[in-house]
């Protein structure tokens, strides 16, 4: 086992404690977020979904997300291209 930093070490290639647990649930919810959006993207204003978006992302990286991948990721679902957001029960570190 290696330790990061109290609360995030590595064990077997993998990220635990209680950071690593934070992430991945962060991770889940934007997840959770974006299947929403796509499923109310037809009833809502370009600028609804555009938040929804922003909003989903900056809960998963926890600060503003760029304004082009909030953008593309807006227009992708505008068009109904589905985005998959995978979510594991750990984190594989390199």
């Amino acid at each position: 086992m290696t330790f990061i930093e109290p609360g995030l070490y590595v064990r077997d290639g993998f990220a635990e404690g209680p950071l690593a647990d934070a992430a991945l649930s962060r991770t889940d919810r934007a997840g959770q977020l974006l299947a929403v959006l796509q499923e109310q993207a037809p009833t809502m204003t370009d600028g609804q979904l555009r938040d929804g978006v922003y909003r989903a992302l900056r809960r998963f990286i926890q600060e503003q997300p760029p304004t082009c991948q909030v953008d593309s990721i807006t227009a992708l679902i505008r068009r109904g291209v589905r985005i998959d957001w995978p979510a594991s029960d750990r984190l594989p570190c390199a």
